[in-house]
């Protein structure tokens, strides 16, 4: 068999790039070793005779630019959330900061409340704002061939907030915003997403996160998908199969030889078997690229040598919302946005030392959100009418290494902890609303990083394919490239691990398509 495209992995990276293409009249062949599409963005009934779909494993939506949308004709609503986020002061849960789009006189007051004065609302205020102007020109340029950093520098607006975010420890930057450790942390979190490291880390890994986490859609909004992340990627399958792909589920592909263009699968809808390429395109990480092109004899491209991810994800199906310690807080605005717990900014530090030198934090970081206060169509029609809710928890500071020797018992450990850590900030356990599943077991199900290795294809559980790299050129070589491209002409990378990857975004999957079409 020939095809002009072979794209290996049909997450939503690979979808995108196999729509493209067959929209362009080439002949694309989408294998994927799971028994359906989707990789990490998809939605599942998580639980036993629960009619609930989770996003398993992604959630919100922000990278994903409106031109892909636009393009493939995709059917995808996104609602943006009214409330950015909400914080219990780490030292004091009976009180928080309500950050709330929708009322800026409120957002103000609480900020009073919550350090005294008028300082630290302006200081916010005016960060955020600069970081919106740079995100508003940025992101656009992702959809484009690379332009050198000194280009984008200049493009940005705002060397000075440029310069300090690119060249220097977000760390720096962030404690000459504000000197509240609650504010201090939330602005935090932003850049330890996925991403294992403390603030004042020289490499700037935090750095690079963080401004991927601000400048989606050139606003840094954090939207919720209709339907769960399940509706993108069905609808990216729809774009993909009505342009003419060939897309083949259950086949675990096991070598990759650039210098025939051949790719071997075993399993799959018509048993094992191989196919020619012109181009191949990899939808998964790099380190199994590597794996691919070691089993045909070929040397590995180049990449991040030792990948590891540093997330917990919960996911829970509630029969109603918990009770707060602060009674102030309807639990529907504070559950609706962003949910911070035990994320100041000492606190981050403390416990990435704990982790960092092999210890389960006591009170693990985590943050947490409400897909069905937003969308209840993930439910059924008697979990929609009851005041069931969806919380989907992401932990931080939990790398791959705690898992490693043995991930039953270090994955109980890290629950534990994470749920004690939840619980400090609720009126109530949380265990005395989870709903229950058609055994009688808590509806409650936990992923480690060692987990989303083995069911997902994530290196080291990282949920980038490796560590994030910087929009832009880094070397003159790459300087109007796509930020995909190989050692090897005819094999691109399509997945997270691509320049300008991570997240769900669908940029690596349209660079891909571009560089071959190109």
């Amino acid at each position: 068999m020939r095809y002009d495209d072979i794209i290996i992995g049909a997450g939503h990276n690979g979808l995108t790039a196999a729509a493209y293409l067959a929209r362009a009249g080439r002949t694309v062949l989408l294998l994927e070793r799971s028994d359906r599409v989707g990789g990490a963005a998809v939605s599942a009934r998580a639980f036993k005779g629960v009619d609930a779909r989770l996003s398993r494993y992604s959630y919100l939506v922000s990278l994903l630019p409106r031109q892909v949308l636009t393009d493939l004709d995709l059917d995808l609503r996104l609602i943006r959330r009214r409330f950015s986020s909400y914080t219990p002061v780490p030292s004091d849960p009976d009180r928080g900061l309500l950050v709330d789009h929708g009322d800026e006189t409120a957002t103000r007051t609480a900020f009073r409340a919550l350090t005294g004065g008028d300082d630290a609302y302006a200081g916010w205020s005016s960060f955020y704002g600069r970081m919106a102007d740079v995100a508003g020109r940025v992101f656009p340029t992702v959809l484009q061939p690379l332009r050198s950093r000194e280009e984008m520098r200049l493009l940005s607006g705002d060397v000075d907030l440029f310069d300090a975010l690119t060249t220097r420890p977000l760390g720096e930057l962030i404690e000459a915003v504000t000197d509240d450790d609650t504010l201090r942390g939330i602005i935090a979190t932003d850049a330890l997403i996925g991403t294992f490291a403390s603030l004042g880390e020289t490499d700037l890994r935090q750095n690079v996160c963080f401004l991927y986490h601000l400048i989606g859609g050139g606003t840094g909004d954090w939207d919720v998908p209709v339907g769960g992340m399940g509706a993108l990627t069905d609808s990216l399958a729809a774009a993909a199969v009505s342009a003419g792909a060939t897309v083949i589920t259950g086949a675990e592909v096991v070598s990759v030889d650039p210098s025939t263009g051949e790719v071997a699968w075993s399993g799959g809808d018509a048993g094992s078997g191989s196919a020619v390429g012109g181009t191949l395109v990899a939808g998964c990480a790099p380190t199994v690229l590597n794996r691919l092109l070691a089993a045909a004899g070929a040397e590995p491209i180049a990449t991040e040598p030792d990948v590891e991810g540093a997330q917990l994800k919960v996911n829970m199906l509630l029969t109603r919302l918990p009770r707060l310690r602060d009674a102030t807080v309807d639990p529907a605005a504070a559950f609706a946005g962003t949910f911070h717990i035990n994320e100041g900014y000492g606190q981050l530090e403390e416990t990435y030392a704990a982790a960092r030198d092999g210890r389960i934090p006591e009170l693990p970081p985590c943050e947490i959100y409400c897909h069905t206060l937003s969308d209840r169509s993930i439910l059924g029609p008697e979990l929609a009418a009851s005041g069931a809710q969806t919380l989907t928890l992401f932990g931080l500071h939990l790398p791959a290494r705690l898992f490693r020797g043995d991930n039953e018992t270090a994955t109980k450990q890290a629950l534990e902890a994470t749920l004690r850590s939840l619980d400090s900030v609720l009126g109530e356990p949380i265990e005395s609303v989870l709903a229950r599943d058609a055994h009688g077991n808590p509806c409650i199900e936990v992923k480690s990083p060692v987990d989303l290795e083995e069911s997902i294809g994530l290196p080291g559980g990282n949920i980038f394919h490796r560590s994030l790299q910087w929009p832009w050129a880094e070397q003159d070589s790459e300087v109007g490239t796509w930020g995909v491209e190989t050692a090897y002409d005819n094999v691109l990378l399509g997945g997270a691990g691509a320049r300008r990857g991570g997240g769900v975004s669908a940029i690596p999957g349209h660079n891909a398509a571009k560089a071959v079409l190109g």
